[in-house]
């Protein structure tokens, strides 16, 4: 790995806070989530991730200045000269010996990287990296946090993105639908229940391999519904108009109506004005519990196409009325 001044851009008189601020850019940058297209990222987060993880540390930043660590953090071996090699300012301080192989030992540093709060400007990038949890949400899970855990999700695939039209009748229908990505790639998937306009999927693990054989990407999919002729959304109801004849809203009768689960017969009561609405419980769009809203159908009255005997009708009710 390069000089880790170089790599942050810093000089080696550079404060605790211009070390920081110059890798906060570099992290923003170079962070894989927002660069799913540019492959050299994930290698660009890493190489400012583990200069941060020594210069951002003062004693890992001492002991570099020292040349008693490498630009990796691994220790060089400068001889013991009958001193303790793990006491402070030996070429192992803040380690630990293990038993190892042939009167060796084993390094294990005692040091951690800093861990960005949750108000930082870090926790957005984080999100993703732990699945939606953020970084303070990491920390409270058990799960990697600060950078060790951002270095994990550098490793992982690119995500790949596309967006999914789709109809009504698929909201509802439970069968699987097909998506196609940009590289000709294409995917069967159910839809989950309750799915909504603008809605993002994430398929784990169905994005871009990863380099050297990491987790690979994720799929995310962007739902968009197609706008029905006849059924406008409300929440998870649908409403729309259904055209009630004339003789059958005075007199009364059954009339079919088309839903998204095929013909019902609607029972229309005598009577009937315009602006009545009917209620068909569970004819709506699926709801996040399993279930199903309502379809609302709104009665319009259609007059018929000249009737001349309602005509002749309706003049004689006038003279009737008025006494004509």
């Amino acid at each position: 790995m390069r000089d880790p001044y170089a790599v942050l851009g810093v000089a080696k008189s550079a404060s605790d806070k211009e070390i920081k601020s110059a890798f906060r850019k570099l992290a923003k940058k170079y962070h894989p989530d927002a660069n799913s297209n540019d492959p050299t990222a994930a290698g660009r987060f890493n190489e400012a991730n583990q200069a941060y993880e020594i210069l951002g540390d003062k004693d890992k930043r001492a002991q570099f200045d020292r040349g008693e660590i490498d630009a990796e953090g691994k220790p060089k071996f400068q001889g013991f000269a009958g001193g303790d090699p793990f006491a402070a300012g030996g070429p192992f301080a803040g380690g630990r010996a293990r038993p190892g192989g042939a009167g060796g030992f084993e390094y294990r540093s005692s040091t951690k990287a800093e861990d960005f709060d949750a108000d930082s400007i870090f926790s957005s990038l984080f999100e993703g990296a732990f699945g939606g949890a953020g970084a303070a949400g990491a920390r409270r899970s058990g799960a990697s946090g600060g950078f060790s855990g951002a270095r994990k999700a550098a490793a992982k695939g690119a995500d790949i993105a596309a967006n999914l039209s789709i109809d009504l009748q698929d909201v509802v229908s439970n069968e699987r639908v097909e998506v196609a990505f940009a590289s000709g790639r294409k995917l069967a998937i159910r839809l989950p229940m309750g799915v909504e306009d603008g809605q993002t999927i994430r398929l784990r693990g169905q994005g871009q391999p990863a380099p050297a054989g990491g987790e690979p990407g994720d799929a995310l999919i962007t739902i968009r519904i197609t706008p029905h002729r006849r059924f406008k959304i409300d929440g998870r109801d649908l409403r729309c108009e259904v055209e009630v004849p004339l003789e059958t809203a005075v007199l009364g009768g059954r009339l079919e109506v088309e839903t998204l689960d095929g013909r019902v017969a609607l029972n229309v009561p005598a009577w009937t004005s315009s602006g009545k609405t009917f209620r068909f419980k569970g004819k709506g769009l699926t709801t996040k519990a399993g279930g199903r809203g309502d379809l609302y159908l709104k009665a319009e009255i259609v007059l018929p196409d000249k009737d001349e005997e309602l005509a002749a009708l309706m003049r004689q009710r006038s003279r009737e009325t008025t006494g004509g």
